[in-house]
């Protein structure tokens, strides 16, 4: 372990934030992408929904998706859209909301959000995620979990 690095929270946690593809303001419909990333950025459960779909009403069946696979998760760190009760008693999982400090003025990087942020920043890399081209709900999610295998693929490829 390097020794900039921050230690891992104890037990098994994962990050979850979403990615709107909506203008309000001009009025463009798309895609929200709802993902929850392990501590290392690695896409584990990856959801696209219509972007009328609010981050407390997509959280909630995103963590509940998550724990057939991945039933070790005792814990999720999610931005402040998903706080509420639907998101926090959807499933056993403690979910921690990770908040801006109220001394914040302008930009400044929040804690174990930017992982997530990352990720959408690596997958958005992809030419054919980087806009909103796909007709249906299900090729939009086929294409996520494309680009985050491609992802998985490098980082082996690097390793060895």
């Amino acid at each position: 372990m390097r020794a900039s690095r921050r230690p891992r929270p104890a037990g098994r946690a994962a990050l979850m934030v979403s990615l709107s593809n909506h203008d309000a303001g001009k009025k463009i419909n798309g895609r929200k992408r709802h993902a929850l990333v392990d501590t290392d950025g690695r896409g584990l459960v990856l959801e696209p929904h219509p972007a009328s779909i609010q981050d407390r009403d997509g959280g909630g069946p995103l963590l509940r998706a998550s724990r057939g696979a991945f039933p070790f998760i005792k814990k999720v760190f999610a931005d402040s859209g998903y706080a509420g009760d639907k998101v926090a008693k959807a499933t056993v999982i403690a979910v921690e909301i990770v908040r801006k400090n109220p001394d914040q003025v302008g930009f400044a990087v929040q804690p174990r959000r930017w992982v997530v942020e990352r990720f959408f920043a690596w997958i958005g890399r992809n030419r054919r995620l980087a806009k909103d081209f796909e007709a249906t709900i299900d090729s939009a999610r086929a294409f996520l979990y494309a680009a985050s295998v491609i992802l998985l693929v490098r980082r082996l490829a690097r390793a060895s």
